[in-house]
């Protein structure tokens, strides 16, 4: 049996240099991963197909920095995490429900909205209130099982305060790790994935685990304001890109 039977030459040597270009991204501000790589993998996959494959890359880049985002991480993250898991399956139920088209649209939308959230004041260094910190989780569990992007709602909430660097992108990227996974048990239970997406996952590793050493490797040489810009910068340009391809 070819495990990427479901997937032509041409569609699987797009997702490769969609996916270094998208893990540079991430290894350099902390997330984007799938907030740059799903749009623009919709465009060549259909949009559940997209959704799976990136859950399933989030993981395996996830767990090959574990350690390091388990130490790092605000207690938050956990909590974040727990809502997340808890609401992921209902949005992968959702997106098999949707039109792809109407998914692509919706795909798209959701990655600007993560650039207007971020263009919002800071608000300081203090913690946001526990019913606050649900909802991000909440929105995020749904986004995770209908677009694969775990981030609009958590990059704000930790880009958005005054808080070291590295707290931020490790509380990030441990969310997204364990978000992935969510997604990729759901996409299991659901009957939806199948191993042509767990072996495009495991094939596009490599290019995933090189663009995001390059990224982590550029982001110490930067400032702290200029992480920041280039956070807006790459959700801007996200949804706009999204945007463009999309119409």
């Amino acid at each position: 049996m070819d495990l990427l039977a479901d997937f032509n030459a041409a569609q699987i040597a797009f997702a490769f240099i969609a996916a270094f270009g998208a893990a540079f991204v991430r290894g350099l501000t902390g997330f984007g991963m799938a907030i740059l790589l799903v749009p623009v993998l919709a465009l060549a996959l259909s949009p559940v197909e997209a959704v799976l494959v990136v859950n399933g890359m989030s993981v395996l880049i996830g767990l090959s920095e574990i350690r390091r985002l388990v130490r790092g991480a605000e207690a938050s993250a956990w909590w974040i995490s727990a809502a997340c898991i808890a609401l992921t399956p209902l949005g992968l139920l959702a997106l098999a429900a949707t039109g792809s088209d109407l998914a692509r649209l919706i795909i798209a939308l959701i990655a600007l909205s993560a650039f207007i959230a971020i263009l919002l004041p800071h608000r300081g260094e203090g913690k946001p209130k526990a019913i606050t910190t649900a909802g991000v989780g909440a929105i995020s569990g749904l986004m995770t099982g209908y677009a694969g992007m775990p981030g609009p709602p958590v990059v704000p909430y930790y880009v958005g305060r005054e808080m070291k660097r590295e707290t931020a992108k490790a509380s990030m990227l441990l969310i997204f790790t364990i978000a992935g996974a969510a997604g990729v048990v759901s996409g299991m239970a659901a009957g939806l994935l199948s191993w042509s997406h767990t072996t495009l996952s495991v094939l596009l590793f490599p290019a995933t685990l090189i663009g995001n050493a390059l990224g982590a490797k550029a982001s110490g040489k930067i400032s702290d304001p200029v992480w920041r810009t280039c956070v807006a910068a790459v959700l801007g340009g996200a949804a706009l890109a999204a945007l463009v391809r999309l119409f």
